[in-house]
């Protein structure tokens, strides 16, 4: 295996030998970087290394975005795109329920694999608001006539919406959990002058 280091600031871990002079991810100097030692055994590393939870979220949260600003946008612009932008909302909300299950079950494998266990507080809100996200999804799907429920369509849809921001927070969160690395920049010594009293 090859010899890996660390960016301390951002995390960014990478081969030592492709390590040019700053850091591709954050753009600090090479002179920052540690010796890295990954933890993770290598089937551990391989399953997360798909990034499968990551691709369900990304395309999970992107239905979720395009419900409300579509419906928002047939609101206030009804003759831009109406029919168009209709079939685009029904698609969304048609696959929403399978890609939010899809993202909840793929963030399970993800966080046993990480870290071992779901019980850690961080991982237990996001299965809980996990849960709340996958009802909203259903209750927009199980919800029949869109035109002439617009107004509880969009309020459902602004709920989802912000579940996805609070998720999508606590990942990040995470995040420097797996990745961590705080740089402490240091002060440069000031050199003073003993002046010697006459």
């Amino acid at each position: 295996m090859k010899e890996l280091v660390r960016c301390r600031p951002c995390g960014y871990v990478m081969e030592k030998d492709k390590l040019g002079d700053v850091c591709p991810a954050c753009g600090l100097p090479h002179k920052v970087f540690e010796p890295y030692r990954e933890k993770v055994s290598l089937n551990r590393l391989m399953l997360l290394n798909l990034d499968l939870h990551p691709i369900a979220i990304h395309l999970s949260q992107s239905f979720m975005a395009l419900i409300p600003l579509l419906l928002l946008n047939q609101l206030l612009f009804p003759n831009f795109y109406y029919t168009e932008s209709a079939v685009v909302i029904k698609f969304c909300i048609a696959l929403l329920p399978l890609c939010m299950l899809l993202a909840f079950i793929t963030g399970i494998i993800d966080g046993i694999t990480r870290f071992k266990s779901l019980k850690p507080p961080l991982l237990r809100n996001k299965l809980i608001f996990g849960v709340l996200i996958i009802v909203v999804s259903m209750a927009l799907f199980l919800m029949k006539n869109i035109e002439g429920q617009k107004v509880w369509f969009l309020l459902i849809s602004f709920i989802g919406l912000a579940l996805a921001v609070i998720l999508g927070l606590i990942g990040k969160r995470l995040l420097t959990v797996i990745l961590p690395g705080k740089y402490i920049f240091r002060k440069a010594k000031v050199k003073t002058k003993q002046t010697i009293d006459s």
